[in-house]
């Protein structure tokens, strides 16, 4: 009989081993999720007197009394005086000044075309060819025509000396010899206009040549060959992408902030990295009807890696020279379109209606001009379902130190291995 009983008592004690060991992992879960604290309250009053723990005070109506909000230290921040350096933007199409038309000097058939889109020319390179066989034969007729001046020319000077001759030896009238004067003088005039008509007509055989105006990439082709052109047509449009332009528009109220040659950061779509930039002209005077003065920005491209026609957006820097009153943009948000924040104020939350200044989009801040002050706590984040008057508290951060943690275990273990065993106590 006694070793029945002392082999129930081995199994008992073995049993309250592992339960111990089942309490400590219990109570090292909750440590982790922290509720240790809690976890350590409800075993010591069950080992008082067996039962849970009593709930909280209750308020004068009977009601439970409501549960401050707690917020993190890290969550609620104050005002802070800092600078904030302005930006203005200008947005747009990158245009390619140095563009240039070739244009068909004279009408005919477009003999070739040597170059598509996208080939590179340089300045004075042949690129095509215009049929003008109408030319050819008028540059014959006016030498035809030079010619004959030139007889007519030879011939009046022949007889403007003969007269000559006989008027010294008064065989002719004075009017004789000043006719043949003016005979001569027509001759000669009329040499004069037979070149200018020849060499007129010469130019226009030289346009047949098609000639590029600048260095640079055809950009369209405007006539293929076989067309036939007339005087002035389009025929191939030339970039030169080395320089680019960026064309925007700034408010009056601005205008006097910026100047030529202030560097500009420019975002081009397409593109990872910003491209540096500087204002080149600002227009002396406001568009009509839109208070906006034209700035025009200037891109380096020597690389040509931009293209014209490409969007972008340019920023300028303006330097800050005053400290001004900022918080975290996270800190405000809007309500039908009124900005505003949370603060705490005696212990309660309170919405104040905010009115913005300037904003720092790369440092995330943004300036308070009316609303709070510097010795207000602001939370510095969004809550959601946050009430106007309700209780609030700040606390700071709690950690539990590794060996509090070991410690609490350990007096788990011993509590519940005491419970555990108390039977064979008996």
């Amino acid at each position: 009989m006694k070793k029945k009983r002392l082999w129930a008592g081995s199994v008992v004690a073995l049993a309250a081993v592992v339960l111990a060991g089942a309490g400590a992992a219990w109570y090292a879960g909750l440590l982790k999720s922290g509720a240790g604290g809690e976890a350590h309250a409800a075993v010591a009053s069950a080992g008082k007197d067996g039962k849970a723990g009593k709930g909280g005070k209750n308020g004068k109506d009977g009601k439970p009394a409501e549960a401050p909000l707690e917020f993190a230290a890290r969550e609620v921040v104050r005002p802070t005086l800092a600078r904030l350096p302005g930006v203005v933007e200008f947005s747009g199409p990158l245009v390619a000044p140095q563009t240039a038309m070739v244009r068909a000097k004279a009408g005919g058939t477009l003999l070739s075309l040597t170059v598509a889109e996208g080939s590179r020319v340089q300045a004075g390179q042949v690129i095509g060819r215009i049929e003008m066989a109408d030319l050819a034969s008028r540059v014959a007729e006016r030498s035809a025509m030079l010619e004959s001046a030139r007889a007519a020319l030879a011939q009046a000077e022949r007889t403007h000396a003969s007269n000559e001759s006989l008027a010294a030896q008064k065989f002719i009238s004075p009017n004789a010899l000043e006719t043949s004067a003016s005979a001569l003088a027509t001759a000669r005039a009329q040499i004069n206009a037979a070149q200018a008509s020849l060499d007129t007509t010469r130019v226009g055989l030289r346009d047949a040549t098609l000639l590029a105006p600048i260095a640079g990439i055809v950009a369209k082709r405007h006539a293929l060959p076989g067309e036939k052109v007339s005087a002035e047509q389009q025929v191939l449009t030339i970039v030169d992408l080395a320089r680019l332009e960026l064309a925007g528009t700034v408010g009056t109220h601005e205008v006097a902030r910026i100047a030529a040659g202030m560097p500009v950061e420019v975002q081009v779509e397409g593109m990872v990295q910003p491209v540096a930039g500087r204002i080149a002209r600002i227009a002396p005077a406001a568009e009509p009807g839109t208070r906006s003065i034209g700035v025009t920005i200037e891109l380096a491209n020597p690389k040509e890696t931009l293209r014209a026609g490409q969007y972008a957006l340019a920023r300028a820097t303006l330097a800050d020279d005053e400290d001004r009153l900022t918080l975290p943009s996270s800190a405000v948000g809007n309500t039908s379109g009124q900005n505003h924040v949370w603060v705490i104020e005696g212990g309660v939350l309170a919405r104040r209606a905010v009115t913005l200044g300037r904003k720092d989009e790369r440092e995330g801040r943004v300036e308070v001009l009316q609303g709070v002050t510097v010795q207000s706590q602001v939370l510095g984040a969004r809550f959601d379902n946050l009430r106007e008057g309700a209780k609030a508290l700040v606390v700071a951060d709690k950690t539990v130190a590794p060996t509090d943690k070991a410690a609490a275990v350990a007096s788990a273990s011993v509590s519940v291995s005491v419970m555990a065993s108390a039977p064979l106590l008996k």
